[in-house]
């Protein structure tokens, strides 16, 4: 296995472009080679060091959610990034590939998608404004979109979407987006006996990147998701912690609020 880069690379800014109201694209250069699906942890000077899916080699596509990103959303073209990796494993696919993308989870998907290596695209958002990538991804595959407010597409989940296509039909079906969208898609998949052929690319916290520090270790089996993933098939996270909770910086469990016990803190944000 090939050494894991331990210090950032500097990065200068080229360009930013405006997505939606709360997402931007960065493009950046030198470009970092990857697969797609995997990551780089993304140092933005006097803040911190955080986690970001790459949407292109040249570019991370960045939702505002907290401090770090705040600051990422100040910086102007010129300015520079501190940058490591790429890191993590990536999507692995061949024959026939479905891909759902929810939100800003769509971004890890444009790579393999722009690869030509995606035959079908169900693309999820709150509302038209926030629809993400949708003419690129049209111009590569065939695209259905699913809005909550029903302002594109169909009026509801993008899970509902699933119910439309012959799912037996895929020999992969890979996912981004929000962990309870996700855990909805494994449902369909386990009910449907292929739970095996979903990949599912999963968000922790994540401190050094490189498997070391465990703070993305998943119960119960200490699957890293920095390095184990962070992208893993749904059999191997059927019987995890994947759709129950995920751990602050503290290490304290997070719960989502349909998985909370009474008593315990739910789901917030993070920017992983």
């Amino acid at each position: 296995m090939a050494e894991l880069p331990m210090m950032p690379v500097p990065v200068t800014i080229k360009a930013i472009v405006p997505e939606t109201p709360s997402i931007r694209t960065f493009y950046f250069d030198p470009g970092i080679p990857s697969s797609p699906g995997q990551f780089v942890m993304v140092w933005v000077p006097e803040y911190d060091e955080i986690p970001m899916a790459l949407s292109s080699e040249h570019s991370i596509t960045v939702q505002e959610v907290g401090d770090a990103t705040a600051a990422l959303f100040r910086l102007n073209v010129g300015d520079r990034l501190g940058m490591r990796g790429p890191l993590g494993n990536g999507f692995t696919v061949s024959g026939k590939t479905l891909a759902i993308g929810g939100g800003v989870g769509v971004a890890p998907l444009l790579n393999l998608t722009t690869a030509g290596k995606v035959s079908t695209f169900l693309l999820g958002a709150r509302t038209r404004d926030e629809i993400l990538f949708a003419p690129v991804i049209a111009s590569s595959c065939n695209l259905h979109i699913a809005t909550d407010d029903g302002t594109e597409g169909h009026h509801g989940f993008v899970t509902d979407l699933m119910d439309g296509i012959d799912l037996d039909e895929f020999d992969h079906i890979c996912v981004c987006g929000p962990e309870i969208m996700m855990v909805k898609v494994l449902e369909r998949l386990k009910r449907a006996g292929i739970a095996d052929r979903g990949q599912f690319s999963l968000h922790r916290y994540m401190k050094c990147g490189l498997g070391i520090c465990g703070s993305c270790s998943m119960d119960p089996h200490g699957l890293r998701v920095c390095r184990d993933g962070p992208i893993f098939t749904g059999d191997d996270i059927l019987e995890s912690e994947f759709g129950k909770y995920t751990r602050d910086a503290t290490g304290r469990k997070v719960y989502f609020p349909s998985a909370r016990p009474e008593g315990e803190i739910k789901e917030e944000k993070t920017e992983t």
